[in-house]
């Protein structure tokens, strides 16, 4: 069993900067793919950025390319979505995933607001 708890959201100005960090705990080996998924209100939870373990290949949706960026700590099992150039059309609930075996487990989320 893999647990995920999302932490560094809050309220920034446009322009400013976040680290939203995952910590995981649990049968980490297994996992597949991480990845950090939003939602805005009224919206439907889309893909922000993912890797795939073996290879480490990432993914980003086009909308934050050159501004996001996914990471993680192997020594602390944290990942980390580091954002910068923040735009008001960031703000959302931010969720970590991770796949297993084809089975996805999902953070509790973490508000990210980002004003005008």
């Amino acid at each position: 069993q893999v647990q995920l708890v999302e932490s560094g959201g809050g309220l920034v100005q446009a322009g400013g900067s976040l680290r939203l960090s995952c910590a995981t705990s649990g049968s980490i080996f297994s996992i597949n793919t991480m990845g950090w998924y939003r939602q805005a209100p009224g919206k439907e939870r889309e893909l922000v950025a993912d890797i795939i373990i073996r290879g480490g290949r990432t993914n980003y949706a086009d909308s934050v390319k050159g501004r996001f960026t996914i990471s993680r700590d192997n020594a602390k099992n944290t990942w980390y979505l580091q954002m910068i150039s923040l735009k008001p059309e960031d703000t959302a609930v931010y969720y970590c995933n991770v796949v297993i075996g084809g089975r996805q487990v999902w953070g509790q989320g973490t508000l990210v607001t980002v004003s005008s």
